[in-house]
């Protein structure tokens, strides 16, 4: 009888531990690639034009539009809460630290939605066409291709503090990164290669004066370089490239290669080369092109189904600025 009765809490409590890990991920199995073949079939036609246009008349748009989506990601799941102006109601995330006077394409996914809305009202949520508008752009500048799953919905909110907390600032070491990525469940791995994005884009001098001016592991003519663009004081809004060697304009695996030769812009950057656990992956990337295209796109996958809302919860968004 004791024996029975072991057995059978054992098989309820498994039970039960099953029935969580559903819970956890119905979100993510609500999402599909097909979602709006029939809702709307031309929606990522119409993202993947906008995407191209504006790419096309700026590059730097591109690293932008998929720091847009990993600033949305990061922070309380991927809802396009990031693009939520401030109400009365709450303080947005737009002036958080990591995204005051940094984040751009808004207008971009502005024009996406407008023509979405006309083509397809109130059917293709913002939290979509930021996952599909980073893809596209990392491809209009020669990176990989990956399927995006569709369905995510719309926050109706925004955190102010939890931007201010959960992304990660250009000054932390190697252990704060692990763990800033370890807590939205990113492996080492995931973390050094999604931190390959920085191979297109720029960065404000603010965000790497102190690297320049302060760290030792920096190579010296690059170091020369970058402060004839930031100087000691003043000059907080000049902008460098993470990438010199192609003007930030294309996507490749440079970014590591810069890495290796202690010339990564931030100091979060060349956290990820300097004698820590990461240095052999950095390495892998610098090599092997392919292998950082193939992580790249996984890790971009898991990340754009970060704690996604699907229905019934939050809403398709009209305007992508502010709630229904």
């Amino acid at each position: 009888m004791a024996a029975s009765s072991f057995f059978l809490n054992r098989h309820l409590k498994l039970s039960f531990c099953v029935f969580l890990l559903c819970l956890s991920g119905t979100a993510v199995a609500q999402l599909s690639s097909t979602y709006y073949l029939l809702s709307c079939p031309l929606a990522l036609s119409v993202i993947e034009a906008e995407v191209v246009t504006a790419v096309s008349s700026e590059p730097r748009m591109g690293a932008s539009l998929l720091r847009l989506h990993f600033h949305d990601c990061f922070v309380q799941g991927c809802d396009a809460s990031v693009l939520l102006d401030d109400t009365a109601n709450f303080t947005g995330e737009k002036t958080a630290f990591p995204n005051n006077n940094s984040l751009r394409g808004f207008d971009v996914i502005d024009n996406i939605k407008y023509k979405l809305e006309q083509l397809c009202p109130g059917v293709v949520s913002c939290a979509d066409i930021l996952a599909v508008a980073a893809r596209d752009s990392v491809y209009a500048l020669g990176g990989p291709h990956w399927e995006v799953r569709l369905g995510r919905k719309d926050s109706t909110n925004a955190s102010f503090s939890d931007a201010n907390k959960d992304l990660p600032a250009p000054f932390l070491n190697l252990s704060s990164l692990i763990t800033a990525f370890a807590n939205k469940g990113f492996s080492q791995q995931e973390m050094v290669a999604l931190s390959g994005s920085h191979t297109i884009g720029m960065a404000a001098c603010r965000m790497f004066r102190n690297r320049i001016y302060n760290d030792t592991n920096i190579e010296s003519s690059f170091q020369t370089s970058e402060q004839a663009v930031c100087p000691a004081l003043g000059g907080d809004g000049n902008l460098a490239f993470f990438d010199a060697t192609n003007n930030g304009n294309s996507f490749d695996n440079l970014y590591y290669q810069n890495l290796v030769n202690q010339k990564g812009l931030l100091h979060s950057d060349q956290e990820l080369f300097n004698g820590g656990g990461t240095d052999s992956l950095v390495q892998d990337y610098a090599r092997d092109s392919s292998l950082f295209f193939h992580d790249f796109a996984d890790a971009m996958i898991k990340m754009s189904e970060l704690t996604p809302l699907t229905a019934p919860n939050g809403q398709v968004r009209t305007d992508c600025r502010k709630i229904n």
